[in-house]
Formats: structure tokens, C-alpha cells, sequence
């Protein structure tokens, strides 16, 4: 069944959704403001969530639903395939972590102020960063993204310091520098890119965006593009956190509050890396495909083998995650830089799976160290024993995350690897392999040692009532995981992804 014929309907609600999925939380940043107890500031971050989530899946879904379509563009706007798997996940993500935020609130420290004033605060820079980053995926114009990225560094920055404790201020510190470095090198590669245009007659703001960029880089000059592309590249691997520039990315995870781990894991770091996938196609007429390729995979097998060492070591368990986050970018980096069909479907469905399974991880942090907060600073043991439930969210996000099948990550670590067979490009495949098969066997050996190895004195053996609510997830979400993989045996040859793997924005 085709949508041809509702085609026009479908075209004239895009840009009023394009408005108002980021609109919803920006506004909704004010909304916790009007909080005067705890409690109702829970329910008023609820009542922003619900449509804000309500809103991006519709507009992901109406993509999505288009098929092998040209992408929707307007003046301000680029919305494709990739940009509705994106818009699904963060909507997904951020919902889920605004549901589980008042469970991480109840139990925080709120130092000089008041349990209310601090939430309030809280929700509304997590709003400030769930628009920015709902706003990325839309944006159609490269300068517009820079300074869309710039926000979720601020916003994000005060949420992984939340809890005001010294390693979190730290870490927050870290992040917002190393970072805000990249982007400024990132910002001087969109400089010479502006000056490229202006000097092939393109000015003002406009010649910035992505299908003017498209059209005009076949007559940009190779030696400066190549230099723009490069500086683009390294500065949001920063961003991505794609090794050797990751040094923030460890830090930042571990000490954020879970529900924003999840954010910054699953939505942040794929979002950035969408950017520098437009960016490859962008200016892949002037740099030559090759050079964009060596980029992506060379990236992408660095990440994966940085990530090996620190997979085999015994680490706290939001750490443990955080170098999981490195090897799963730098899979997807692979992906992108074979750019055949299968890879970009296997790109796809792992953006997607990589989403669901961190976050579980994520969301297992709260209950965790509240029965073991020996978790925070050293690698859980004998969490079954202690925990079922805890124990049963941390599998499956296990399981997920290291390939197991029926994990979704399976699939697409497939489809990428036999996508870059096809490409020509075995030898890498086969190291990526390698790489895969090493951080599979580390993220084993959590799972038996972590969850369900023996337990230690810092355990406490009692079932909680704030573990309820990571039962509703692990259900949730595991279904979810579980409904990638079969949708994904469908994803091979289905429109959106030809169109994305020919390149056309």
C-alpha cells in the first residue's frame, strides 16, 4: 500500500511538525517552574512529556510511512529516513527518562535547596536538552545544527553536575570544555565552507544548508573542502565520542543522573553522528568517496578496538556502559562508511537497538545503587542474589548489547559486516569481527560475574518498592528490543533505506 495519494496531506503536515516536536519541550521548560511542591512538579514534567514524545513519534512514523520518498525539505528544515529513526528514539528515550526521573529525585541530595526548587530546575534543563536534541534530526542547514549541538552541550552539561558532588562537578567541567574544543574546531570548518560557497556565488545563511551544500560541492575547490570536511569530522568526534577524542565521555556518563546517561547515550551521541553522516554526504562530491570511507571506517575500527580494553576490566557499572557507548558508535561509524544497503540498514537498526538496550542499562543504575551504593565506585557483583529484578534489567541490556541473539544488535552488526564484504572491504570487516568478538566476551564476563556471580557484604538482601518501576521498563523495553529484531529482517531492501544508501538529501 502506497501513500501516494495522501502524499500532499502528508507534505503540508510536515512542516508544522517539524515546528512544534521542539517547540513542545522548549516551552515545557517553563511548565516545572510553576511547581510548588515536589510532587506536582513530577506530574507538570509528565504533562510535558507525554505529548512532547506524542508528537516526534507522529512525525517519525509519517516519515517513515513515505517509504523510499525523496526527503521532505523546506526552507529551514530536512527530514529523510534517517532523520525518522532518530526523531522515534529520542522521543522514546526522552519520555522513558522523564518517567523514571522522580524515582532518581526522591533519593537525591538536594544540598542548599529545597527537594522543590531543585527538581524544578532539573526538569527544566532537561526539557532545554530534550528540544535541542529533538530539533537536530530536523534541522536542514549546517550552521543551524552547530548551534543546535552547542545547546545540548549547555543543558546537558548542568545535568551531568546535578547532583553537585566534586567528581560530578568534574565531570561536567570536562565535558562542557573538551567538547565545546571540538565544536570550535568543527566551527572553523563550516567557516571555510562558507567562504567556498561565497566564493562559488552562494551568500548569506542559506548556502549552509544541506541540499545547497549537495548541489554546489562538485564545484567547490578539493584542497579547502577536504580541510572544512576534516575539521568537521574531527570536531564532532568529540561530540560522538568516537576514539582517541572519548576522554569526556566516561567521566560524564558515570556521574550524570541515570535518567540523563540514558540521554546522553542513546540520543545524544547517535544524533551528533547523523550530522557527520550528512556531513560525508554533503561533501562527498569534492572530497571523493574514498577519502570520506577512510574516514568513517577509520574512526569506527579505532573506536571499537580503544574500547576492548576497558570491556575486559571490572567497572562500575555506568562506566562499564559508557565504553560500551564507544564500541557501539564506532560500529555504526563502520556502517556509514561502507554505505552499502546493507550497512545502512544495519546502521539504522542499531541506532535503534543500541537506544533501547543502553537505557535499560541505564535505568537498572537507580535500583542498583540503591541497594548496593558500593556500585558507584566499583564493579556490582551478585546482583541476582540481591535483586531479581535489578538483576533481570541489567541481563537483558547485557544480552543486547553484546550481540546475543535474539538482540536486535545482532542483526545489524550482521547486516553492517556483510555490507562491508560487499563493499570490498574485507579485511576490515574482519577486524571488526575480532574487535566484536573480544568486547562480546568482556560484557560476558559481566553478566556472570555482575549479575549473576555471588553476591558481596555491600549487597543489601532486600526486595525494594522503588524496584517496580524498572520491572515496567525491562518488560517495556526488552518488547521493544524484541520487535527490532523481527522488524528489522524487513529493513534489506526497503525504500527509505536504498534512498539513504544512494546518498540524496
Amino acid at each position: 500500500m502506497t501513500l501516494s495519494c495522501c502524499e500532499p496531506c502528508v507534505t503540508s503536515m510536515v512542516p508544522i511538525l517539524a515546528g512544534v516536536v521542539p517547540a513542545l519541550p522548549l516551552v515545557g521548560a517553563l511548565v516545572p517552574l510553576l511547581a510548588r511542591t515536589p510532587r506536582q512538579a513530577d506530574r507538570l514534567g509528565l504533562a510535558v512529556a507525554v505529548p512532547t514524545a506524542a508528537a516526534a513519534l507522529w512525525l517519525a512514523v509519517t516519515v517513515l510511512a513515505r517509504g523510499g520518498e525523496p526527503a521532505l525539505r523546506g526552507q529551514w528544515y530536512l527530514i529523510d529516513g534517517a532523520s525518522g529513526v532518530l526523531l522515534a528514539v529520542i522521543a522514546v528515550v526522552g519520555l522513558c527518562s522523564a518517567l523514571v526521573s522522580p524515582s532518581y529525585l526522591r533519593t537525591h541530595r538536594h544540598g542548599s535547596s529545597t527537594a522543590t526548587s531543585s527538581r524544578t530546575w532539573y526538569y527544566t534543563a532537561l526539557f532545554l536538552f530534550w528540544a535541542a536534541l529533538l530539533a537536530v534530526p530536523i534541522a536542514g542547514n549546517l550552521a543551524v545544527v552547530w548551534l543546535l549541538v552547542e545547546a545540548t552541550t549547555g543543558a546537558s552539561a548542568l545535568l551531568v553536575a546535578f547532583s553537585g558532588a566534586r567528581e560530578a562537578l568534574e565531570a561536567g567541567w570536562k565535558y562542557l570544555v573538551l567538547t565545546t574544543l571540538g565544536l570550535s574546531v568543527a566551527l572553523l570548518g563550516i567557516v571555510v565552507l562558507a567562504i567556498n560557497q561565497a566564493n562559488a556565488g552562494h551568500h548569506g545563511l542559506h548556502a549552509l544548508d544541506w541540499h545547497t551544500l549537495q548541489g554546489a560541492a562538485h564545484a567547490l575547490p578539493a584542497g579547502s573542502t577536504l580541510v572544512a570536511f576534516v575539521l568537521l569530522l574531527a570536531g564532532l568526534a568529540t561530540k560522538i565520542g568516537w576514539a582517541p577524542v572519548h576522554n569526556w565521555l566516561p567521566d560524564a556518563h558515570s556521574e550524570a543522573p541515570a535518567p540523563i546517561s540514558a540521554m546522553l547515550s542513546a540520543a545524544l551521541l547517535p544524533s551528533v553522528l547523523l550530522i557527520a553522516w550528512r556531513v560525508k554526504e554533503t561533501l562527498e562530491p569534492s572530497v571523493g568517496a574514498a577519502t570520506t570511507r577512510a574516514v568513517f571506517i577509520g574512526f569506527g575500527l579505532a573506536s571499537i578496538l580503544v574500547a576492548v580494553p576497558f570491556l575486559w576490566r571490572a567497572l562500575p557499572w555506568k562506566r562499564l556502559l559508557a565504553y560500551s557507548s564507544l564500541e557501539h558508535m564506532g560500529v555504526i561509524a563502520l556502517g556509514i562508511g561502507f554505505g552499502t544497503p546493507l550497512a545502512i540498514a544495519g546502521v539504522l537498526l542499531h541506532i535503534a537497538g543500541h537506544a533501547l538496550a543502553k537505557s535499560l542499562g541505564f535505568y537498572a543504575a537507580l535500583p542498583l545503587l540503591r541497594h548496593d551504593p558500593h556500585a558507584a565506585k566499583h564493579a556490582p557483583t551478585g546482583v541476582a542474589e540481591a535483586s531479581p529484578s535489578t538483576a533481570a534489567a541489567m541481563g537483558v541490556s547485557l544480552v543486547a548489547l553484546a550481540g546475543l541473539p535474539p538482540s536486535p544488535l545482532f542483526l545489524s552488526e550482521l547486516l553492517i559486516l556483510l555490507g562491508g564484504v560487499a563493499a570490498g572491504d574485507p579485511i576490515v570487516s574482519a577486524i571488526a569481527v575480532i574487535g566484536l568478538a573480544l568486547g562480546f566476551l568482556g560484557l560476558l564476563h559481566a553478566l556472570l560475574e555482575g549479575v549473576v556471580g555471588e553476591g558481596t557484604p555491600h549487597t543489601r538482601r532486600t526486595r525494594l518498592r522503588g524496584e517496580r518501576p524498572i520491572v515496567a521498563l525491562t518488560a517495556i523495553l526488552g518488547g521493544g528490543l524484541l520487535a527490532l529484531a523481527a522488524a528489522g529482517l524487513l529493513l534489506p531492501g526497503s525504500g527509505f533505506v536504498e534512498t539513504l544508501a544512494r546518498g540524496g538529501l
